[in-house]
């Protein structure tokens, strides 16, 4: 397998390499991180046992893809001397809100350009990507993007004109399901539970009706019509999340996050 640099060495980075190894998709020695500081590519190099470059001097001369992966608004002070390592190679970027005709300025003579947008459930391969590429992928770079996809879970080649609003859904979206996890918790404390009862109750209930919702075949609806029975406790429950505007705030949180992304392409 070819050499795979990863620019950054973050929780992105590291949830991308974690099941690429524990999978054995890619042998240890075919990855390698590099970070500004040095110390993030220091922690996931031990963690992991992949390799380690110090400097871009160190990066590997027969690389072959290189995974952008630090933060977005670093790319606009990046090393000049990325656009004369980045030639004649697969450039991957994770940077949100940073779109295809932006990073090709900075690099310049990369053979094809692929965003991706994974999630943090990418760590153990329960995460759902969305990509796209600036051209059509060759054989070779064809293998190498499944590859990386498939070991993060699943994916969805989109038009790049959506991936903000992929971004505020799926990017976002497991940051949103926690913060439901914690007002399960408290109100489990508030009706009188103790709290690790509240929390264990809480998480086993999201990941139960988590696994139903992803591996079977009805949609959202019919699994919630399944649960409630007419003028029952859940019934009451549903009409005060109704009656708090409870899909508005969801729908204007999901816009005010691609928003965000959009204005992240313009800094």
């Amino acid at each position: 397998m070819p050499k795979i640099v990863f620019l950054g060495a973050g929780r992105m980075a590291a949830a991308m390499v974690k099941p690429l190894v524990s999978k054995g998709i890619f042998a240890k020695s075919d990855l390698v991180c590099l970070s500004g500081s040095g110390r993030t590519a220091e922690d996931l190099a031990s963690r992991t046992g992949i390799g380690l470059a110090r400097s871009l001097e160190e990066v590997p001369p027969d690389t072959d893809t290189l995974v952008v992966a630090f933060k977005p608004q670093q790319l606009a002070s990046v090393d000049a001397r990325l656009a004369g390592l980045s030639a004649g190679k697969l450039v991957i970027s994770i940077l949100a809100g940073r779109r295809i005709e932006r990073l090709s300025k900075v690099f310049p003579s990369a053979r094809n350009i692929v965003r991706f947008m994974p999630n943090t459930p990418a760590s153990f391969g329960g995460g759902i990507t969305g990509w796209c590429a600036k051209s059509e992928l060759a054989g070779p770079d064809q293998a190498t993007v499944q590859s990386l996809l498939g070991a993060m879970g699943h994916a969805v080649e989109i038009p790049e004109a959506q991936m903000d609003a992929l971004t505020a859904v799926s990017g976002s979206g497991p940051a949103y399901l926690f913060e439901f996890a914690i007002a399960l918790r408290d109100g489990g404390v508030a009706a009188g539970l103790d709290r690790a009862t509240a929390q264990r109750l809480a998480n086993e209930t999201i990941l139960g009706a988590s696994i139903m919702l992803g591996r079977g075949h009805a949609s959202p609806e019919e699994l919630r019509d399944q649960v409630v029975s007419p003028n029952g406790t859940t019934f009451a429950a549903l009409q005060r999340l109704s009656a708090g505007g409870f899909r508005d705030l969801i729908r204007e949180a999901v816009l005010a996050a691609k928003a965000r992304s959009e204005q992240l392409s313009t800094e």
